[in-house]
């Protein structure tokens, strides 16, 4: 075996002399070192407490399971190194005391006789080699024969008698060997054995149990992780997902707000023991140093702070005694916020509070009163109102009883001027009813300079009586008033004056009797900012009223004041302004030439003067135009060019007010015939209440409002039975904001229908207790008209021929008439112009003529023709032979005109029977003619 070369690595076994080589050190692997860098950045990158806290497992896991499957790789190694040369020793022991070995190394050729024994031996022992040498290691049997002769290197500590095991590194190969001496019967060694194990083979024993480590390993390392998850899902829980600078920030704010907090804060268990108090608690408390961990009853307290921080009962701001501090205490439950099952309990010294509560809880009150003043002084515009709205809003906050004196000026809306000495009592409201103050309507005098309500005039500001006992001026006023009042038991009082622009409109009192305490001079800064308050919502009513009394003045002023007398309808009417400020409607009923009588109702869009100013123009304009006898279509046409024209006009004054819409129905009503010829501009349609009780809604054609249109009009004719109410209104009855022009509609329908009976003003009466709106935002104008018809014995007419021959025949029919009828002392007179008229027409028309007379309260006599041509008034010549018949008329007649229809034209006389024949003036040579 001379051909095993090599070093030592390591030996071990039975002591031999020399040296034992030493376990060579083993290179890490690459990959097991780790950048410190890169590790930090892992570990900072990850931000909540529980995920560091995973990963600090995971990795500890991980190097623990690294170190201990090391640890168990190299101690299995070195166990199998260890078995390998046990094995080899024991092997080596038993070949060299084997019988024959001593005999066969003294042989003539030892090869021979050992060879076939060291054979059979490696292959029972399991070894890869066996060696017998000479006592200086010149191998003489190998199981490879190739070494047979040749000398084993470090075997010569056995040659002293004492054998030996090591790791071998060298030719042929690394091995665990062991090497023995053989001793003869006297104990000289005769020879060596040396037998030992591969490496290789060592190491594949090795290689067996590293799956097995391995797998152990990887079972570990997913324990590890899987309990280091539900650590820190619970640590993540407790935390709620924190990352440490957080939890560090929120322990430092928690104990600065804790500790650095005024109001003491403390956390009481279950079982009744402080578990956490604050400084603050500590300090107003006096608790010992001990006192966390002790039960609350144990630490000094007020027994009733003892009591409930032991209850664990929720209250608010219960004050309890501390010492010489009043504490106020509130105590909530620990467990509904997250904390155990206990009481938290926050104490706050309200000992310098309680000084001033009152204070504050008189200016709450006053900042409280003064909103309510503020939401409830001037919701109306009625002066009166808003003096009562004054007085009732301080009672009983701020006085026992006030009251509110007025100018008489402000009361009618006017500026107030002269002196302020003498004012109205206008409102007073107390506590109780039975007061012994002057009641509202009296006059009240402030002549005596001394008395507190003229100081108050006089400086301009409010004024205080906390004591009325010992006012003499007060009591100067009015002695016996003031003894009553004192008695009564009103002690203090402050007085303001109501000032608006720097104008005085009158006074307000304050008076105290069942409150004991006095007015002071802090209430005066009150008194006068509710006075002010009042004062503006005063004046503003007080001009809204002057400005209202105007409007309806002048509005009232252009309607009609009287109907004029007629006998072709019996009217009823009923006009209400809005209460905010007069509108522009309005309605009219005009008598026209033949009975006939117009009924006008109108609506100007709008509220004040300049509608109501409108309203009087349009009427005007109605008045005039009906004047000339127009029908309805026509006479709406030409107050739709006026209204068109006075809005160019006004568009280009300096206020560009012009008449921003208007509406108007114009009818007039025929008594011989019965029609009604109605048309209208942007206004409802009248309602007809019929003789049978039914309500009929005509169909009339509807046209744009006045000066939008400027398209011709037209005119529905209605044959109207005897006895039917006509019905017109303005769109303030039917609509406003509770209700839809539908519904009204409806409603008046149904409190017309059934009630043929009612008379105008019953059906007016009835109409306005069934719809009339509680407020009113728009004016109202009713006109009610039931229709009468005329006898037929008071109709008289006579179609004329074209033959001046038939105008004798027909003055003494006329004549016959006339003596029927009683007007025998105007016959003269009245066949006189109708032979003018007839033989006018004649002459200057066209047929066919027609007379008709109409004896209703005047007699009217009409000769209508088919000419179109009026005739007129003009100066006849002194050679003239004709030309003076129409004034002839005009002198005889107390109203004459033309009236156009659309078969040509109507000259008309009015005469009143009980004026007598009028005496005709002397004719001028150059007096007026045909």
């Amino acid at each position: 075996m001379s051909g095993r070369l090599g070093r030592t690595r390591r030996a071990s076994g039975r002591p031999a002399p020399g040296r034992v080589p030493s376990a060579p050190e083993r290179p890490r692997h690459p990959r097991a070192r780790r950048p410190e860098g890169r590790g930090v950045r892992s570990l900072l990158g990850v931000r909540t407490v529980a995920g560091q806290v995973l990963l600090l497992q995971v990795l500890v896991a991980v190097l623990l399971i690294t170190v201990a499957v090391t640890g168990l790789a190299l101690q299995a190694r070195y166990d199998s190194e260890e078995d390998a040369q046990n094995r080899s020793l024991a092997a080596a022991e038993s070949f060299a005391d084997a019988p024959g070995t001593v005999l066969a190394l003294k042989a003539p050729d030892p090869t021979a006789a050992l060879q076939p024994s060291v054979l059979r031996a490696r292959d029972g022992s399991g070894l890869d080699f066996i060696a017998v040498m000479t006592p200086d290691g010149v191998r003489v049997a190998d199981n490879e024969s190739s070494l047979i002769g040749r000398r084993a290197q470090g075997v010569e500590r056995a040659a002293t008698g004492s054998g030996f095991t090591e790791i071998f590194e060298g030719a042929p190969n690394d091995a665990a060997r062991a090497v023995v001496p053989v001793q003869d019967a006297d104990g000289t060694v005769v020879g060596l054995v040396s037998a030992g194990v591969s490496i290789d083979n060592v190491g594949d024993a090795f290689d067996r149990h590293l799956p097995v480590l391995l797998g152990a390993a990887a079972a570990a390392l997913a324990l590890a992780v899987g309990s280091s998850a539900l650590v820190s899902r619970r640590l993540r829980r407790q935390t709620h997902g924190l990352g440490p600078t957080e939890m560090t920030r929120m322990y430092e704010h928690h104990d600065a707000v804790l500790h650095a907090t005024r109001e003491g804060v403390l956390i009481i268990g279950d079982d009744g023991r402080l578990t956490l108090a604050n400084d603050e608690a500590r300090r107003l408390l006096e608790l010992p140093p001990d006192a966390e961990g002790r039960p609350v009853t144990d630490l000094g307290l007020d027994e009733g702070t003892a009591e409930l921080l032991a209850s664990g009962r929720t209250v608010t701001d219960e004050v309890h005694l501390a010492g010489e501090r009043l504490l106020a205490v509130n105590t909530r439950p620990t467990a509904p916020y997250g904390g155990g099952s206990g009481t938290v309990a926050t104490l706050r010294d309200t000992t310098e509070l309680r000084a001033v509560s009152g204070m504050a809880e008189v200016a709450r009150e006053r900042l409280k009163l003064l909103y309510e003043a503020g939401v409830r002084i001037g919701t109306s515009l009625d002066v009166v109102r808003t003096a009562e709205e004054l007085s009732e809003v301080t009672v009983p906050g701020f006085a026992d009883f006030v009251t509110v004196e007025l100018l008489d000026p402000v009361l009618r809306g006017e500026e107030p001027t002269g002196t302020h000495t003498e004012m109205r009592r206008t409102a007073v409201s107390g506590i109780r009813q039975d007061h012994p103050l002057q009641p509202v309507g009296d006059l009240i005098r402030f002549a005596v300079p001394t008395t507190p309500m003229a100081a108050a005039l006089a400086g301009g500001h409010a004024v205080l009586e906390a004591d009325l006992n010992v006012a003499h001026g007060w009591r100067a006023q009015d002695p016996p008033g003031a003894d009553e009042a004192l008695a009564y038991g009103i002690h203090s009082l402050v007085t303001v004056p109501l000032q608006a622009r720097g104008v005085v409109l009158g006074m307000a009192n304050f008076w105290r009797s069942e409150r004991a305490e006095r007015f002071e001079e802090e209430d005066l800064a009150f008194a006068e900012e509710v006075a002010a308050r009042a004062a503006v919502a005063i004046d503003n009513a007080r001009r809204f009223t002057r400005e209202h009394a105007m409007a309806v003045t002048l509005q009232r002023s252009l309607l009609p004041r009287v109907l004029p007398e007629q006998g072709a309808l019996d009217i009823a009417y009923r006009y209400l302004p809005a209460q905010a400020g007069v509108g522009g409607d309005w309605f009219d009923v005009i008598p026209l030439p033949g009975a006939r009588v117009a009924l006008v109702v109108g609506d100007v869009v709008g509220h004040g003067l300049h509608a109501a100013a409108t309203m009087g123009r349009l009427r005007t304009a109605v008045h005039n135009f009906s004047a000339l006898d127009l029908p309805p279509d026509e006479l709406l046409g030409h107050l739709d060019e006026l209204v068109t024209r006075i809005d160019q006009e006004e568009a280009e004054g300096e206020d560009g007010e012009g008449i921003t819409g208007a509406t108007c129905l114009y009818a007039i009503y025929d008594p011989a015939s019965g029609r009604c010829s109605v048309a209208t501009a942007g206004h409802f349609a009248p309602a007809l209440l019929l003789p049978d009780g039914t309500v009929d809604c005509p169909e009339v054609p509807v046209f744009p409002p006045l000066g939008l249109g400027n398209l011709p009009f037209e005119t529905a004719e209605l044959q109207l039975p005897e006895g039917t109410q006509l019905v017109l209104y303005t769109d303030g009855l039917i609509e406003h904001r509770d209700r839809d022009v539908d519904t009204g509609l409806r409603v008046l329908h149904e409190t017309l229908a059934g009630h043929p009976d009612r008379t105008p003003e019953e059906t007016c009466q009835a109409v306005f207790s069934a719809m009339l709106p509680p407020h009113r935002r728009d004016d109202i104008a009713l006109l009610v008209a039931r229709t009468n018809m005329l006898d037929r014995s008071l109709v008289a007419d006579w179609d004329v021929p074209a033959d001046p021959a038939a105008v004798a025949r027909v003055r003494a029919a006329c004549g016959r008439q006339l003596e029927r009828w009683g007007l025998d002392e105007i016959g003269f007179s009245t066949e006189l112009m109708l032979s003018e008229l007839i033989t006018n027409a004649i002459r200057h028309g066209s047929e066919p003529i027609h007379v008709r007379m109409l004896y209703e309260r005047c007699l009217v006599c009409e000769v209508s023709d088919g000419s179109s041509t009026s005739p007129h008034l003009r100066r006849a010549a002194t050679t003239d032979e004709g030309g003076r018949g129409l004034f002839l008329v005009s002198q005889f007649a107390e109203r004459w005109g033309t009236r156009y229809t659309p078969t040509g034209k109507v000259m008309w006389t009015e005469q009143s029977p009980g004026a007598g024949p009028r005496q005709p003036v002397e004719l001028l040579l150059d007096d007026v003619s045909w």
